[in-house]
């Protein structure tokens, strides 16, 4: 058997690294980056692109000078292309993810639309059922504001907010909840409904469509990208089985 590494006392061989990075949950993350780092390898980047990202490496990491560059390189084990390769890891990363899934992100967006929108809502929770229809028809008929019953009689965290919630994107609420708000108007009061142990009254205060803006495109690349790799780890951790 072949030794590998040397830590301390101990040797540790080739035949051992891998139930040792199992036991010790690194495999993984190995995993992971060993994918990542095949994906990018023929993701080009121009020299003044290099010359940022690189100057961004430093920045964030405080090597200010060839002697702490030196330092640093010791402390992890790597070489100067090593660091460069890190480096500029990043910035391939997102030219990987633009590369793959930036056509496709209008058709992702639009599939994803309906969790993605945000809603203000009024909610009203109770455990007695002789009280909730009293509730509903006081808001319904004007007698008391929505946000005074809440105050006085919801049994939840809202009571502390008069009943507000959100803003909150449509998959937070419980799935009924969402159904009763996407087909509702602001303002209305929807019909007490029992919702488990709870009879609840909700209201749609407002609803704010998702649009696909920089930071949504930014969130949507990172989706594709993240479920496409935790695809690629798990065939690969299935061949490790």
């Amino acid at each position: 058997m072949k030794a590998v590494l040397q830590v301390g006392d101990r040797t540790i061989t080739a035949e051992e690294i891998i139930p040792l990075l199992a036991g010790y949950q690194l495999l993984p993350p190995l995993l992971r980056a060993i994918i990542i780092d095949e994906a990018i390898a023929q993701v080009e980047c121009t020299d003044q692109e290099k010359t940022e990202a690189r100057e961004q490496f430093y920045e964030r990491n405080q090597i200010t000078s060839e002697e702490v560059q030196q330092s640093w390189l010791k402390r992890y084990g790597m070489n100067a292309a090593q660091l460069e390769a890190l480096a500029t890891r990043e910035l391939k990363i997102e030219k990987f993810k633009q590369e793959t899934w930036g056509h496709k992100l209008e058709s992702y967006f639009l599939g994803r639309k309906g969790k993605l929108d945000r809603v203000i809502y009024s909610l009203i929770r109770t455990q007695d059922p002789g009280i909730v229809q009293e509730l509903y028809f006081r808001i319904r008929e004007g007698e008391q504001s929505f946000t005074e019953l809440a105050r006085d009689y919801s049994q939840g965290p809202e009571a502390q907010t008069g009943g507000l919630i959100g803003p909150v994107e449509m998959s937070t609420p419980h799935p009924l909840i969402a159904k009763m708000l996407s087909s509702s108007e602001p303002g209305k009061v929807c019909q007490p409904t029992r919702l488990g142990e709870w009879l609840v009254i909700v209201r749609l205060e407002k609803f704010i469509p998702a649009q696909l803006d920089e930071s949504m495109r930014q969130r949507m690349l990172n989706e594709c990208f993240n479920n496409w790799l935790s695809e690629q780890l798990n065939q690969q951790l299935a061949v490790l089985q």
